[in-house]
């Protein structure tokens, strides 16, 4: 009589340190018949355009996917490629991220584009230290473009992906640390198909965050996000947003609609002329 195949589900655990090849096979079947399944539909996944998967990449730094999908969709219509943001105004590209927050982003994604028109003549490089050499690119997002418009086998964690390998092979492990996760992560690795792997862990830490009390809370790197509410973060918000809907507003102007202690808005104020988004002609405020 023909043995049952044991079924393999959330709440099958592991043990990382003597993983064999029926575990790493069993895992990764989870995770991909999960994704087979209910896998997300999400406008960057049904393209491998280079460009498109560092826009997507960016805005995901520290923003949730619902936010962002909208965002996407607007931002490469407005920029259809590298050459069009690399040589867009850059108040133009603010203008176009309001809404997700953490503007930096923005301006390095722009610097970006002038790089990759300048040195790689308008495509976007294959080659993770290349990629890494670009603004506001860190080894994450330099890594998921690898995977996501190259499809290569790199190995590489985000939040999500974290909270997976956390539950799955760290369970009773307080204080779990990256490079262990990531030698987990790469013992694991679905080489036949590195980008529908990610994509399928991704969603599969999006579930168990559902499932769970958050299991990347585990991690020795968790830092809780501080209130975004009445926050500097908040106010730097609030000034650009002004900005794009003012042509003419005076420093005492602003501080009468913000209505916050003059010595903090003055120091957020120093802060964006440093980081570029703002200028000061004569009394007024503009977007660079």
């Amino acid at each position: 009589m023909k043995k049952k195949a044991k079924t393999v589900t959330s709440t099958t655990l592991f043990n990382c340190e003597n993983l064999s090849a029926k575990d790493i096979h069993s895992f990764q079947k989870l995770i991909l018949n999960y994704y087979r399944k209910q896998g997300r539909k999400l406008p960057w996944r049904k393209t491998s355009n280079p460009y498109y998967i560092l826009v997507s990449e960016i805005m995901l730094q520290q923003t949730q996917v619902e936010r962002v999908i909208e965002k996407y969709t607007e931002f490469i219509s407005r920029f259809p490629d590298v050459g069009s943001l690399a040589q867009a105004p850059q108040h133009s590209v603010i203008r176009s991220w309001q809404g997700l927050g953490y503007n930096r982003r923005a301006i390095a994604l722009k610097k970006s584009a002038e790089e990759i028109e300048k040195k790689f003549k308008g495509t976007l490089p294959r080659n993770y230290e290349e990629l890494l050499s670009l603004p506001g690119v860190g080894p994450s997002t330099a890594s998921a473009v690898c995977v996501f418009a190259y499809n290569q086998p790199r190995v590489f964690i985000e939040t999500n992906i974290r909270a997976v390998f956390i539950h799955y092979f760290f369970s009773g492990v307080r204080e779990v640390k990256d490079d262990d996760i990531l030698a987990v992560v790469g013992k694991t690795l679905y080489r036949k198909n590195p980008r529908r792997w990610y994509n399928a862990l991704m969603d599969q830490g999006v579930l168990l965050k559902k499932l769970y009390p958050n299991p990347g809370r585990k991690s020795a790197h968790y830092n809780k996000q501080s209130p975004f509410k009445d926050s500097d973060r908040q106010i730097r918000g609030q000034i650009l947003k002004i900005l794009i809907g003012s042509t003419k507003c005076t420093e005492d102007q602003l501080l009468q609609i913000l209505g916050k202690d003059e010595r903090r808005v003055k120091k957020i104020l120093e802060q964006l002329y440093k980081e570029g988004f703002i200028q000061k002609k004569r009394k007024h405020l503009y977007l660079n």
